[in-house]
């Protein structure tokens, strides 16, 4: 067993559990607890199955995941992983994702690959039960950008469309009680931490935006929690994509044109948030306002 994983996994802790890993070769792995612990196992996964691998590999930016120019070694030929989620938040147990930081220049680095996603996740709601009220709310400011994220997304697609809403209704249904009742409320608590997993697979195929992007910086300086640091950033993320003329957005040839204007309306509708005979812009206040409250 490795216990040293803290919040916000270090280069340095990763490369000491992959050593303790080479040292009795386990052929299956299981991550056990939040974001954090299933990241590191991740990356831990990757050094044991592939000790020649450089990490300045795995972490080369590119503009889609499916068309880069490293290709993440092939997976599960020593050991397959298992992710049992312990919070209800990241999503970490059903993506292709992994975040580390470098102890050396204190820059976290996003790994991206499919060849990263467990091969079983484990969602038991029974986990979650006695979850500190901070936990609760930063998990579940992590998931709900997550979901709209997804939903707004160029690559969003009629699978993780679903996924999103889904996990988006979920959210603003229960996580103000599962926040204010704890384990007195088993079935909020459960529908959160569900909402999580299904928010983790639409983004898992959707991907991320700049709100994301731009909270794991704002965490890394300043040591904020991750769901808090989206929190701050969605409101305003929210308000820039949501613009006739998006000039400084990143332009795909195969895509018409961003569609994150009428995508929040959409979830305002979704979430019952408007009202007939409501404009766009007002939907998209109405999402903006509603402060996820009831």
């Amino acid at each position: 067993m490795f216990f040293e994983v803290e919040a916000d996994p270090t280069l340095s802790i990763v490369r000491k559990g992959a050593e303790q890993m080479n040292s009795f070769k386990p052929d299956v792995i299981i991550a056990l607890g939040g974001g954090s612990p299933m990241d590191a196992a991740k990356i831990m996964w990757v050094m044991y199955e592939h000790p020649e691998t450089h990490f300045e590999e795995l972490a080369l930016r590119f503009m889609d995941i499916r068309k880069r120019i490293y290709k993440f070694p092939k997976m599960g030929v020593k050991a397959r992983m298992v992710a049992i989620t312990t919070t209800s938040g990241t999503g970490s147990e059903v993506t292709p994702f992994a975040v580390v930081t470098d102890d050396a220049t204190g820059q976290k680095y996003p790994l991206a690959d499919y060849a990263l996603t467990p091969d079983m996740a484990i969602v038991d709601a029974n986990l979650v039960m006695e979850m500190p009220r901070s936990l609760c709310a930063f998990g579940g400011l992590d998931a709900v950008p997550h979901a709209l994220e997804a939903y707004v997304s160029v690559l969003a697609n009629e699978y993780s469309d679903g996924q999103a809403l889904q996990a988006l209704k979920l959210l603003k249904d229960n996580l103000p009680a599962s926040y204010r009742d704890g384990a007195k409320n088993p079935v909020a608590r459960e529908r959160v931490h569900n909402a999580a997993t299904i928010a983790g697979i639409a983004f898992a195929n959707a991907f991320l935006g700049v709100c994301h992007s731009m909270a794991h910086k704002l965490g890394s300086e300043l040591h904020i929690p991750h769901g808090l640091a989206n929190a701050l950033l969605i409101c305003n993320v929210i308000r820039y994509n949501a613009n006739d003329n998006p000039t400084k957005q990143t332009a795909f040839s195969q895509y018409d044109r961003p569609q994150a204007r009428r995508r929040y309306a959409e979830i305002a509708d979704h979430l019952g948030l408007s009202a007939a005979g409501d404009r766009t812009a007002q939907k998209i206040e109405k999402l903006l306002g509603h402060g996820w409250k009831r």
